[in-house]
């Protein structure tokens, strides 16, 4: 007998377990697992009960409620109504549905109900579903369980009203409400987390992510009443020229020749976005929720078939959107939603033939509000206590607070012939005041630093304004830090101070050039 390793032994039953996937619709072990827990809920509770199941994006939840169908209908003489929030989902779910042998029928707004009775299982939007229901057009009274897809939206709750002796399966990746005035754990009796991402990952069930994050000064964005950052504010931010070259360096730096889907807020952004990378000679579409039907399929499928497209995009490919050849994700917005920033990344995550991982830039200091994608979230604290969950949400001004200034990589060769490029603008703030100095001194030291940097590794003064023209982002770090020290930050007063240092910066240059070259010689 030969005794083979755990990891080989797991790897041997997962390759298996995906072998038999594509042969029949049969399903994971964890799949397996999440449904014999929830007939084992259904089975032992009220006929009203109402169920909450999470599992990470690309897990497979429309694979497990379809499966759930087909059984309950086999079993109860009763029928099924799933719910979505997009006629996009609507069509998805009707398709894994019938793959599944469970005959149904979409209710969309054109839909004709006239053979209603002939169906056990219904697929419906819930707006078109609200609207059947308040004129009475559709027949719910036969129905014993309702599955909603994407249940963290709030628009599903004001149809629970009808469906008062039927148990609800709401499915989801993140159960934590889009409304905080709505909290899920009013709405559903308990929660069954699936498995983890880490878990996924392991057991190569989705594609591991790997993580870049580039500090952006986010202190102008504005909260809007729905508790995210508002369209305006974000546009206003990332269509300035020092954010959309932020987002050019990082995509050639860490994503250059892969299928790449950029996610922005704001329509104007990702036309600015696009017609950069167009202007640069990159292949690039654009994609919103303006586009028609045929305009989207054209796109979708061009971005499947070419290597290293790029696709900039707003909010619209957040969910109901699979394409397991993306190989990068840029974050170029964001956010405070949690359920958010997981579906962006989610698209990301569809395993596929030689894709083990892929790439996530973070344009919206992300990373440091809720963590790296995958990390093990508490979700039943997070379900049966949301507030203490937002309410430990690092603020932008805590996050910028730790921020250092670190030079990239292809930039720091150009100064290579200084040992250290950083200035601590706090820590010299400090001592200036301690020191009983005016807080100006900061930036005069600051601009010294930064010219005996440039002249350090130039041979003659106009290399040295060159290499001063490409500290913008260091600069403007640099501002935002002193701008916090004296408590003075509104937009006027930043773009003067940043203006004026650069003015500073080159006329100090062209006066000390000789006598600080002289000094470097000689050391």
């Amino acid at each position: 007998m030969v005794f083979l390793p755990t990891n080989i032994f797991q790897m041997i039953i997962t390759l298996n377990e995906k072998e038999e996937r594509k042969a029949d619709k049969s399903l994971y072990s964890y799949q397996k697992g999440a449904i014999d827990k929830i007939f084992d809920s259904f089975e032992n509770s009220r006929e009203d009960y109402h169920l909450l199941y999470q599992l990470p994006t690309g897990g497979g939840k429309t694979v497990i409620f379809s499966e759930i169908v087909r059984q309950y209908l086999s079993n109860h003489n009763k029928k099924v109504l799933v719910m979505t929030h997009r006629i996009e989902l609507c069509k998805q779910t009707s398709k894994v549905l019938s793959e599944f042998g469970v005959v149904n029928k979409i209710i969309d707004s054109k839909a004709n109900l006239d053979d209603q009775s002939k169906y056990s299982c219904f697929v419906a939007m819930v707006e078109t579903l609200n609207n059947r229901l308040n004129d009475g057009k559709l027949d719910i009274s036969g129905i014993g369980l309702v599955i909603i897809d994407e249940a963290h939206y709030n628009s599903f709750t004001k149809l629970f009203k009808f469906f008062s002796n039927s148990f609800i399966l709401g499915v989801t990746a993140t159960p934590l409400s889009s409304n905080i005035e709505l909290p899920m754990t009013d709405n559903y009796d308990e929660l069954i987390v699936g498995e983890s991402i880490q878990d996924l990952i392991k057991n190569e069930f989705l594609a591991s992510a790997n993580m870049y994050s580039f500090n952006v000064g986010l202190t102008s964005l504005i909260i809007g009443a729905n508790g995210d950052y508002t369209v305006k504010s974000s546009e206003d931010l990332y269509t300035n020229n020092d954010m959309l070259s932020k987002l050019l360096m990082s995509y050639e730096e860490k994503c250059k020749g892969l299928k790449t889907l950029i996610f922005n807020n704001g329509i104007n952004t990702s036309l600015i976005v696009y017609d950069m990378f167009k202007t640069a000679g990159y292949d690039v579409a654009h994609l919103d929720n303006t586009a028609s039907k045929k305009e989207r399929a054209r796109i979708l499928h061009w971005f499947k078939v070419t290597p290293g497209a790029i696709l900039t995009s707003v909010s619209i490919l957040t969910t109901g959107f699979d394409e397991p050849t993306v190989e990068s994700i840029i974050l170029n917005r964001a956010t405070k939603s949690l359920t958010l920033y997981y579906q962006m990344i989610g698209r990301g995550s569809r395993i596929l033939k030689n894709k083990p991982h892929f790439n996530v830039i973070d344009l919206g200091n992300n990373f440091h509000r809720f963590g790296e994608w995958g990390i093990d979230l508490d979700w039943q604290r997070i379900f049966k206590s949301p507030n203490y969950y937002l309410d430990s949400i690092i603020t932008d001004e805590e996050i910028e607070g730790n921020f250092r200034y670190e030079m990239p990589d292809e930039l720091r060769q150009e100064f290579l012939n200084s040992k250290e490029v950083y200035f601590d603008i706090n820590k010299t703030y400090v001592e200036s005041i301690r020191k009983g100095e005016s807080s100006k001194v900061v930036l005069e030291r600051s601009i010294i630093q930064h010219a005996e940097i440039c002249i350090e590794n130039s041979e003659d003064i106009f290399d040295a304004l060159i290499l001063s023209k490409k500290l913008n982002d260091d600069i403007d770090f640099r501002i935002n830090r002193y701008s916090k020290c004296i408590s003075k930050s509104t937009h006027n007063f930043l773009d003067w101070l940043t203006d004026d240092y650069k003015k500073r910066l080159r006329s100090y240059l062209r006066e000390n050039f000789d006598k600080i070259k002289e000094t470097v010689t000689v050391s």
